[in-house]
């Protein structure tokens, strides 16, 4: 067996010397820190190293579960993550399948680039935006609404606000770069099941929902897998440049605080326990949902 194993490796070596870097990136990057994840369950103290650190066994899982900031955190990044997955990942779904109806090349290219651009924008710059455009005082909004009678209003100081700042914003700089996989999707649908259709007298809806739509929706569930495989992460930076005493209540998520108590706080072993308890969840939804999918007849991960 070892033989054949030898043969094949070296008939096809020039595919494994091909995957070679990516998985020595993930081995050393993703697989070897995972030696570290014990200090979950250790009372980590550096001078003792990991090894030397006393176990202290699910003690710091409990004292989160039992921390008064458990349910806000855990709230926050449920509520932000639900809002993105119903209002976010339709919308480059959307926008792919009217960009392929666009019959001008040339105002397609002119689409597809001014969507793109907001992508390749720091999110440092993004937050900054953000707070220039809703500022209180000398904001386009708030200007716009003083402007038509009303009051200036600080947004980004409003805890019901901040969800959505989070999640629209996020739409402006991510939707058109996420329609790329989509347009790829709709590139392989053959041109002739379109004339077929014109023939037949479809309109230009009907053919997006009985042809554009179901030769892409393998890839949409895949996806969507992918998502809900992420649905506890939320986007430390943005969030945390965009959080302030005064929407703490709506803006501390798992990250924020991980990064407070561990970094901040010198918890390791507290933050780590947060840490692994976040990607459990994360685990288990990418398996449950991936299970769903492949008992709905459609493309599941594996």
């Amino acid at each position: 067996m070892r033989s054949g194993i030898g043969k094949r490796i070296k008939k096809n070596y020039e595919l494994y010397l091909f995957i070679f870097p990516t998985l020595s990136y993930f081995i050393l990057f993703h697989y070897v820190p995972m030696y570290g994840v014990q200090i979950a369950f250790k009372n980590y103290l550096a001078f003792k190293g990991i090894s030397g650190s006393p176990w202290t066994g699910f003690d710091h899982f409990e004292r989160f579960f039992r921390s008064y900031q458990f349910g806000i955190v855990i709230k926050n990044t449920l509520l932000i993550n639900a809002y993105e997955l119903l209002v976010a990942f339709p919308i480059p779904i959307v926008l792919a399948l009217l960009i392929n109806q666009v019959a001008n090349k040339h105002f397609r290219k002119l689409i597809q680039t001014v969507t793109y651009m907001p992508h390749f924008i720091s999110v440092v710059v993004i937050a900054g935006m953000l707070y220039l455009f809703l500022s209180p005082r000398h904001g386009l909004i708030n200007q716009l609404i003083v402007f038509f009678g009303g009051e200036p209003y600080f947004f980004l100081a409003s805890p019901e606000w901040f969800k959505t700042i989070y999640v629209f914003s996020g739409i402006w700089q991510n939707a058109g770069w996420a329609t790329i996989i989509y347009l790829a999707a709709l590139a392989g649908v053959s041109p002739e099941l379109h004339e077929a259709a014109v023939m037949d007298g479809a309109t230009k809806m009907q053919r997006i929902r009985h042809i554009d739509l179901p030769s892409i929706m393998p890839t949409v569930v895949i996806l969507f897998i992918l998502n809900i495989g992420q649905f506890m992460n939320v986007g430390f930076e943005k969030v945390y440049l965009m959080q302030n005493q005064l929407n703490l209540d709506a803006s501390e998520v798992i990250q924020t605080y991980v990064y407070k108590s561990g970094l901040l706080g010198a918890q390791y072993s507290y933050s780590a326990a947060i840490g692994l308890f976040n990607s459990m969840i994360n685990f288990v939804l990418l398996l449950t949902v991936n299970k769903a999918a492949k008992r709905l007849n459609q493309s599941s991960l594996w």
